[in-house]
């Protein structure tokens, strides 16, 4: 038995077999064989096996993600039965008698490297379905896993170095449990996955992907931040008594579910919800959610083999609006870049993408790719009612450049006879310190701010969050940060505009009365958090934390401030 701890990244308790994601070691020794006939049987053994395991996947990815998300295995299929790939690889067994491995791997790097260099962006998207392809094909013919999120059939904790966004957006809650990886924090991709799944998870381990073997018995204590490997049966039955704890305080938050969000002395804020998908609104308004704070539409363009439509955008879109009625959703355009790839896009590699081409940045430069998303929201708006925010702006030029492009969106849309909402408001995410600091001359153009404090944070200390080494210089409770959070709410409410904050702070228990003193209106978090922020919120008078604003921005370190949030907020 073994603990090891790490970072709560979404709550619960989860008992169950471990399921480990990893790829599998691809390298193997080349040698001439004797038998080309031989060689050919097992490749399309291979292939086989190949073609009927994505067969499976796509149908599992359209019942689970959409019809959307399953079309990159499309793509994927097409490849294993193209026999411009394949008669080549059967040609390099039998003439040069190349083991199967070798005449694939060699094969394949062929047209990767011919498919990247291409103008033409189709033949660049092929490079990396024959890349994925070849990859499972090869493991096959080594005889080794090759780990699959869409396929697992039965009761699991997932154990991984990382999950990529389309890893989790793959994982099927019915049966994956609960997950724990060696890095990433409460704000990486995954944990916030994680907690749209509603599934427990722990994070940040350092050593869970190399101590735990496959079907080891864990226990992920996502409250906690713990991790149990092969636990005695003593443990397993007091993790099953947590469990059952924490299943009945749940039931008590449920109670909150149609209550408004309201502090002891009468004042109403916003509890909405982040989300990934239209399959996401079941858990906001189960949760009782007042809205959606923030929807990361890149999710709508991750597990493809080529940009959504506008009429595939627009049906996302009107299905979140519709299921949400006449509460406000918040759209945040494309922002791609940093950790999240798409690999037929082929964004340059960058030594530092997180400060390099992404989000607006992206979509200013790609101008075609961001009039389509505008469209698509655009035609959609009439269903609901939808606030469009722009990402990762730095400078005014670049609001107006954006909002510039959307008048001219909904102007085309208007001469085309297409109804357009005339109550939009338009507003930027709030998440590099420049924008923050000058918030006084953007409140005079938006309609309101969304604080992203993942980002703001992280740019503001200097410290990668992702980054194990500096996580302690990710501090949301520094003065710093609270001092800019204080300068963006003062530059809103004195132009009468509302603030949000679509952060993983906004749900933070330590974070939520500072965040009242300072006077923000929305709060935005996963959906799972809601209902204890709820709880919370109303326990606390507003009026006594704001008395408390002066002394909270002049304290001089993160640990003064938990310590006198946690004397004054008991």
């Amino acid at each position: 038995m073994a603990n090891i701890n790490g970072i709560a990244a979404s709550s619960g308790i989860a008992i169950a077999k471990a399921y480990q994601l990893v790829t599998p070691n691809l390298s193997f020794d080349r040698k001439k064989v004797d038998n080309p006939n031989e060689e050919v049987e097992r490749l399309n053994k291979a292939l086989l096996t190949s073609k009927q395991e994505l067969e499976k996947i796509k149908e599992h990815a359209k019942k689970e993600i959409g019809e959307e998300h399953a079309e990159i295995f499309s793509a994927h299929l097409l490849v294993l039965s193209d026999p411009e790939l394949i008669n080549p690889i059967k040609e390099k067994i039998k003439t040069e008698n190349m083991m199967a491995e070798a005449a694939l791997e060699d094969t394949a790097n062929m047209f990767i490297e011919m498919f990247k260099t291409m103008d033409n962006e189709y033949m660049r998207e092929r490079a990396a379905d024959i890349q994925d392809v070849t990859k499972r094909v090869l493991a096959h013919l080594l005889g080794v896993t090759f780990p699959d999120p869409a396929l697992i059939d039965e009761e699991v904790i997932v154990i991984a170095q990382d999950l990529t966004p389309s890893d989790t957006a793959q994982l099927n809650r019915q049966f994956v449990k609960g997950f724990a990886t060696d890095i990433g924090g409460r704000t990486s991709h995954s944990a916030i996955m994680a907690r749209s799944l509603e599934i427990p998870a722990v994070v940040g381990t350092k050593e869970i992907s190399s101590t735990v073997h496959q079907n080891d018995m864990i226990i992920v204590d996502g409250l906690e931040g713990i991790v149990i490997v092969n636990p005695s049966e003593d443990d397993i039955a007091a993790y099953k008594e947590k469990q059952i704890a924490f299943g009945k305080q749940k039931d008590i938050w449920a109670q909150l579910k149609d209550e408004p969000t309201t502090t002891s002395d009468g004042e109403q804020v916003e509890l909405a919800a982040n989300i990934g998908t239209p399959d996401d609104v079941h858990g906001v308004l189960n949760n009782g959610g007042e809205g959606v704070g923030l929807y990361r539409t890149e999710f709508l363009y991750m597990g493809k083999s080529d940009l959504p439509t506008e009429d595939e955008q627009y049906d996302a879109y009107k299905s979140v609006l519709e299921q949400m009625g006449d509460k406000p959703v918040v759209v945040r355009t494309l922002d791609v870049g940093g950790d999240k790839e798409l690999s037929y896009l082929d964004l340059p590699k960058e030594l530092n993408p997180f400060l390099g081409f992404r989000a607006i940045r992206f979509c200013l430069e790609n101008e075609p790719v961001f009039r389509t998303q505008l469209r698509a929201l655009l035609r959609a708006s009439v269903h609901g009612n939808l606030k469009i925010m722009f990402p990762m702006i730095a400078t005014l030029e670049e609001f107006r450049q954006a909002k510039a492009i959307l008048l001219d969106e909904e102007e085309n849309l208007t001469r085309e006879g297409i109804e357009v909402s005339n109550d939009i408001e338009v507003g930027i995410m709030v998440e590099i310190p420049s924008t923050a600091v000058i918030a006084q001359q953007f409140a005079k153009e938006v309609d309101f701010f969304s604080i992203g404090t993942n980002d703001l944070i992280q740019y503001t200390m200097a410290a990668d969050r992702m980054n194990e080494r500096v996580s302690y210089l990710y501090q949301p409770y520094h003065p710093a940060i609270l001092n800019l959070v204080n300068n963006v709410i003062e530059a809103a409410h004195a132009k009468d505009k509302w603030v949000g904050m679509c952060g993983e702070m906004a749900g933070d228990p330590i974070a939520i009365p500072i965040l009242l003193s300072l006077g923000l209106d929305e709060f935005s978090m996963s959906a799972t958090s809601i209902l204890p922020a709820r709880t919370q919120i109303k326990g606390l008078s507003k009026g006594k934390l704001a008395s408390y604003k002066d002394k909270l921005l002049n304290m001089a370190t993160a640990e003064e401030v938990v310590e006198f949030v946690k004397e004054k907020a008991k």
